[in-house]
Protein backbone atom coordinates (compact mmCIF):
# COMPACT_ATOMS: atom_id res chain seq x y z
CA UNK A 1 0.00 0.00 0.00
CA UNK A 2 1.25 3.50 -0.84
CA UNK A 3 2.26 5.54 2.22
CA UNK A 4 1.67 9.29 2.01
CA UNK A 5 3.53 11.76 4.16
CA UNK A 6 1.73 14.63 5.87
CA UNK A 7 2.50 17.17 3.12
CA UNK A 8 1.30 14.88 0.31
CA UNK A 9 -1.93 14.11 2.16
CA UNK A 10 -2.57 17.83 2.74
CA UNK A 11 -1.98 18.53 -0.96
CA UNK A 12 -4.52 15.85 -1.99
CA UNK A 13 -7.14 17.15 0.47
CA UNK A 14 -6.77 20.74 -0.79
CA UNK A 15 -6.94 19.59 -4.43
CA UNK A 16 -10.10 17.55 -3.81
CA UNK A 17 -11.71 20.51 -2.05
CA UNK A 18 -10.92 22.86 -4.94
CA UNK A 19 -12.32 20.44 -7.52
CA UNK A 20 -15.55 20.11 -5.48
CA UNK A 21 -16.13 23.86 -5.23
CA UNK A 22 -19.25 25.00 -7.12
CA UNK A 23 -19.05 27.59 -9.85
CA UNK A 24 -19.28 31.11 -8.36
CA UNK A 25 -22.74 32.67 -8.54
CA UNK A 26 -21.45 35.62 -10.56
CA UNK A 27 -20.10 33.21 -13.18
CA UNK A 28 -23.37 31.26 -13.30
CA UNK A 29 -25.35 34.41 -14.04
CA UNK A 30 -22.95 35.97 -16.56
CA UNK A 31 -24.38 36.57 -20.04
CA UNK A 32 -21.81 37.25 -22.75
CA UNK A 33 -22.11 39.93 -25.46
CA UNK A 34 -24.06 38.65 -28.46
CA UNK A 35 -23.25 38.09 -32.10
CA UNK A 36 -25.76 39.26 -34.76
CA UNK A 37 -27.44 35.81 -34.57
CA UNK A 38 -27.84 36.23 -30.77
CA UNK A 39 -25.18 33.72 -29.72
CA UNK A 40 -22.46 34.29 -27.09
CA UNK A 41 -19.59 36.16 -28.74
CA UNK A 42 -16.42 34.10 -28.30
CA UNK A 43 -14.37 36.02 -30.86
CA UNK A 44 -10.92 36.93 -29.60
CA UNK A 45 -7.50 35.64 -28.64
CA UNK A 46 -7.34 33.33 -25.63
CA UNK A 47 -4.70 31.47 -23.66
CA UNK A 48 -4.45 28.96 -20.83
CA UNK A 49 -2.06 29.72 -17.98
CA UNK A 50 -0.25 27.54 -15.47
CA UNK A 51 1.38 24.11 -15.68
CA UNK A 52 -1.47 22.16 -17.27
CA UNK A 53 0.45 21.65 -20.54
CA UNK A 54 3.18 19.86 -18.56
CA UNK A 55 0.83 17.39 -16.89
CA UNK A 56 -2.97 17.26 -16.63
CA UNK A 57 -2.69 15.58 -13.24
CA UNK A 58 -1.46 17.26 -10.07
CA UNK A 59 2.32 17.02 -9.88
CA UNK A 60 5.39 18.29 -8.06
CA UNK A 61 8.14 20.29 -9.72
CA UNK A 62 10.64 18.07 -11.52
CA UNK A 63 13.94 18.20 -13.39
CA UNK A 64 14.32 18.85 -17.10
CA UNK A 65 14.40 15.77 -19.36
CA UNK A 66 17.85 16.93 -20.48
CA UNK A 67 20.34 17.91 -17.76
CA UNK A 68 21.87 20.66 -19.90
CA UNK A 69 18.58 22.56 -19.78
CA UNK A 70 18.96 23.07 -16.05
CA UNK A 71 16.27 25.16 -14.39
CA UNK A 72 14.89 26.66 -17.62
CA UNK A 73 13.71 23.24 -18.77
CA UNK A 74 12.47 22.06 -15.38
CA UNK A 75 8.81 21.13 -14.87
CA UNK A 76 6.88 23.53 -12.59
CA UNK A 77 4.45 22.11 -10.04
CA UNK A 78 0.75 22.05 -10.89
CA UNK A 79 -2.48 21.35 -9.01
CA UNK A 80 -3.97 19.39 -11.91
CA UNK A 81 -7.20 19.82 -13.87
CA UNK A 82 -8.58 16.26 -13.95
CA UNK A 83 -11.94 15.82 -12.26
CA UNK A 84 -11.31 13.37 -9.42
CA UNK A 85 -7.57 13.92 -9.57
CA UNK A 86 -6.42 10.89 -11.58
CA UNK A 87 -6.74 9.77 -15.20
CA UNK A 88 -8.53 6.37 -15.15
CA UNK A 89 -6.05 4.36 -17.19
CA UNK A 90 -6.44 0.66 -17.84
CA UNK A 91 -3.58 -1.28 -16.27
CA UNK A 92 -1.56 -1.74 -19.46
CA UNK A 93 -2.04 1.91 -20.42
CA UNK A 94 -0.76 3.16 -17.05
CA UNK A 95 2.48 1.28 -17.74
CA UNK A 96 2.67 2.81 -21.22
CA UNK A 97 2.17 6.33 -19.81
CA UNK A 98 5.11 5.89 -17.42
CA UNK A 99 7.29 4.73 -20.31
CA UNK A 100 6.20 7.75 -22.34
CA UNK A 101 7.15 10.07 -19.48
CA UNK A 102 10.58 8.51 -19.08
CA UNK A 103 11.25 8.86 -22.82
CA UNK A 104 9.32 12.09 -23.40
CA UNK A 105 12.22 13.94 -24.98
CA UNK A 106 12.30 11.38 -27.79
CA UNK A 107 8.62 10.40 -27.97
CA UNK A 108 6.56 13.56 -27.41
CA UNK A 109 5.18 14.43 -30.87
CA UNK A 110 5.27 18.15 -30.02
CA UNK A 111 9.08 17.97 -29.80
CA UNK A 112 9.03 17.30 -33.54
CA UNK A 113 6.48 20.09 -34.20
CA UNK A 114 3.66 17.68 -35.03
CA UNK A 115 0.17 19.12 -34.71
CA UNK A 116 -0.97 18.88 -31.07
CA UNK A 117 -4.51 17.56 -31.50
CA UNK A 118 -7.52 18.22 -29.27
CA UNK A 119 -7.68 18.96 -26.38
CA UNK A 120 -3.92 19.58 -26.09
CA UNK A 121 -3.92 22.48 -28.57
CA UNK A 122 -6.17 24.44 -26.21
CA UNK A 123 -3.73 24.56 -23.29
CA UNK A 124 -0.39 24.68 -25.06
CA UNK A 125 1.67 27.61 -23.67
CA UNK A 126 0.81 29.78 -26.66
CA UNK A 127 -2.38 31.71 -27.57
CA UNK A 128 -5.11 30.77 -30.01
CA UNK A 129 -7.80 32.77 -31.79
CA UNK A 130 -11.52 32.08 -32.21
CA UNK A 131 -13.30 33.47 -35.29
CA UNK A 132 -17.05 32.90 -35.10
CA UNK A 133 -19.83 32.83 -37.70
CA UNK A 134 -23.29 31.19 -37.55
CA UNK A 135 -22.23 28.31 -39.83
CA UNK A 136 -18.59 27.81 -38.82
CA UNK A 137 -16.24 28.55 -35.94
CA UNK A 138 -12.59 28.70 -36.92
CA UNK A 139 -9.84 28.26 -34.33
CA UNK A 140 -6.24 29.18 -35.21
CA UNK A 141 -3.46 28.10 -32.86
CA UNK A 142 -0.03 29.71 -32.66
CA UNK A 143 1.76 26.40 -32.07
CA UNK A 144 2.83 24.88 -35.41
CA UNK A 145 0.29 27.03 -37.26
CA UNK A 146 -2.41 24.50 -36.32
CA UNK A 147 -6.07 25.22 -37.06
CA UNK A 148 -9.47 23.58 -37.25
CA UNK A 149 -13.01 24.35 -38.38
CA UNK A 150 -16.02 23.58 -36.20
CA UNK A 151 -19.09 22.84 -38.33
CA UNK A 152 -22.13 24.34 -36.63
CA UNK A 153 -24.84 23.36 -39.13
CA UNK A 154 -23.78 19.87 -40.23
CA UNK A 155 -24.66 17.49 -37.36
CA UNK A 156 -24.52 14.44 -39.62
CA UNK A 157 -21.30 15.33 -41.44
CA UNK A 158 -18.72 12.54 -41.24
CA UNK A 159 -14.97 12.89 -41.66
CA UNK A 160 -13.50 11.20 -44.76
CA UNK A 161 -10.23 10.32 -42.94
CA UNK A 162 -8.62 10.60 -39.52
CA UNK A 163 -6.41 13.67 -39.05
CA UNK A 164 -4.12 15.20 -36.43
CA UNK A 165 -6.70 17.83 -35.37
CA UNK A 166 -9.73 15.62 -35.83
CA UNK A 167 -13.24 16.37 -37.05
CA UNK A 168 -15.25 18.97 -35.07
CA UNK A 169 -19.04 19.41 -35.04
CA UNK A 170 -20.61 21.98 -32.74
CA UNK A 171 -23.89 23.26 -31.33
CA UNK A 172 -25.04 25.71 -28.67
CA UNK A 173 -26.35 24.68 -25.27
CA UNK A 174 -27.58 27.99 -23.88
CA UNK A 175 -24.45 30.07 -23.18
CA UNK A 176 -22.10 27.15 -23.89
CA UNK A 177 -20.48 26.12 -27.16
CA UNK A 178 -20.41 22.31 -27.27
CA UNK A 179 -18.04 20.61 -29.72
CA UNK A 180 -17.75 16.90 -30.47
CA UNK A 181 -14.29 15.99 -31.79
CA UNK A 182 -13.73 12.62 -33.46
CA UNK A 183 -11.45 11.04 -36.06
CA UNK A 184 -8.12 12.00 -34.51
CA UNK A 185 -5.04 9.93 -35.25
CA UNK A 186 -3.58 8.05 -32.29
CA UNK A 187 -0.21 9.81 -32.53
CA UNK A 188 -0.95 12.92 -30.45
CA UNK A 189 -0.38 13.19 -26.70
CA UNK A 190 -2.54 14.98 -24.14
CA UNK A 191 0.36 16.78 -22.42
CA UNK A 192 4.15 16.67 -21.95
CA UNK A 193 3.89 13.95 -19.30
CA UNK A 194 3.14 11.21 -21.82
CA UNK A 195 -0.61 10.98 -21.21
CA UNK A 196 -1.94 9.45 -24.41
CA UNK A 197 -4.94 7.96 -26.23
CA UNK A 198 -5.78 5.65 -29.11
CA UNK A 199 -7.52 6.13 -32.44
CA UNK A 200 -10.84 5.59 -30.60
CA UNK A 201 -10.56 8.95 -28.83
CA UNK A 202 -13.74 11.03 -28.61
CA UNK A 203 -13.62 14.48 -27.01
CA UNK A 204 -16.64 16.60 -26.07
CA UNK A 205 -15.58 20.20 -25.43
CA UNK A 206 -17.57 22.91 -23.65
CA UNK A 207 -16.64 26.60 -23.89
CA UNK A 208 -18.63 28.70 -21.40
CA UNK A 209 -18.12 32.49 -20.95
CA UNK A 210 -17.53 33.34 -17.28
CA UNK A 211 -16.77 37.05 -17.60
CA UNK A 212 -15.67 39.47 -20.34
CA UNK A 213 -12.15 38.17 -19.78
CA UNK A 214 -12.30 34.42 -19.40
CA UNK A 215 -13.97 31.20 -20.55
CA UNK A 216 -14.34 27.92 -18.72
CA UNK A 217 -13.02 25.13 -20.95
CA UNK A 218 -14.19 21.59 -20.20
CA UNK A 219 -13.31 18.49 -22.15
CA UNK A 220 -14.74 15.03 -21.52
CA UNK A 221 -12.47 12.33 -22.91
CA UNK A 222 -13.73 8.88 -23.90
CA UNK A 223 -11.49 6.10 -25.20
CA UNK A 224 -12.54 2.57 -24.21
CA UNK A 225 -9.31 1.16 -25.58
CA UNK A 226 -7.12 3.13 -23.12
CA UNK A 227 -9.27 4.35 -20.21
CA UNK A 228 -11.57 2.47 -17.85
CA UNK A 229 -14.22 5.22 -18.04
CA UNK A 230 -14.76 8.71 -19.49
CA UNK A 231 -13.05 11.56 -17.60
CA UNK A 232 -13.16 15.36 -17.65
CA UNK A 233 -10.71 18.24 -17.41
CA UNK A 234 -11.54 21.87 -16.58
CA UNK A 235 -9.23 24.73 -17.58
CA UNK A 236 -9.87 28.50 -17.43
CA UNK A 237 -8.97 30.37 -20.61
CA UNK A 238 -8.00 34.03 -20.39
CA UNK A 239 -8.58 36.73 -22.97
CA UNK A 240 -5.41 38.40 -24.21
CA UNK A 241 -6.09 42.12 -23.89
CA UNK A 242 -2.78 43.73 -24.89
CA UNK A 243 -3.02 46.57 -27.37
CA UNK A 244 -2.80 45.29 -30.95
CA UNK A 245 -2.68 41.66 -29.78
CA UNK A 246 -2.39 39.15 -32.63
CA UNK A 247 -1.22 35.62 -33.28
CA UNK A 248 2.42 35.46 -34.30
CA UNK A 249 4.24 32.76 -36.24
CA UNK A 250 5.53 29.71 -34.43
CA UNK A 251 5.99 27.42 -37.40
CA UNK A 252 8.43 25.18 -35.62
CA UNK A 253 9.31 22.61 -38.31
CA UNK A 254 12.64 24.28 -39.02
CA UNK A 255 13.51 24.10 -35.31
CA UNK A 256 13.06 20.31 -35.34
CA UNK A 257 14.80 19.46 -38.63
CA UNK A 258 18.15 18.62 -37.03
CA UNK A 259 16.44 16.47 -34.42
CA UNK A 260 14.42 14.57 -37.01
CA UNK A 261 16.77 14.35 -39.96
CA UNK A 262 20.27 14.97 -38.58
CA UNK A 263 22.79 15.19 -41.43
CA UNK A 264 19.98 15.04 -44.01
CA UNK A 265 18.61 18.41 -42.85
CA UNK A 266 19.40 21.52 -44.86
CA UNK A 267 22.49 23.53 -44.00
CA UNK A 268 21.81 26.85 -42.24
CA UNK A 269 21.81 29.79 -44.61
CA UNK A 270 24.27 32.65 -44.20
CA UNK A 271 22.32 35.86 -43.52
CA UNK A 272 24.98 37.98 -45.23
Amino acid sequence: MMKWNRHTLLFVIILAFMVALPMPLWAQSYRAPRTPDDRPDLNGIWQALGAVHWNLEGHSAGPAPLAELGAIGAMPAGLGVVEGGRIPYQEWAAVRQKENFTNRLQLDPAVKCYLPGVPRATYMPLPFQIVQTPEYIFIAYEFAGASRTIYMNRPDMEAPVDTWMGHSRGHWDGETLVVEVTNQVADTWLDRAGNFHSEELRVVERYTPQSPYHLLYEATITDAKVFSKPWTIRVPLYRRVEENIQLLDFRCVEFAEELMYGPLSSEPQDDK
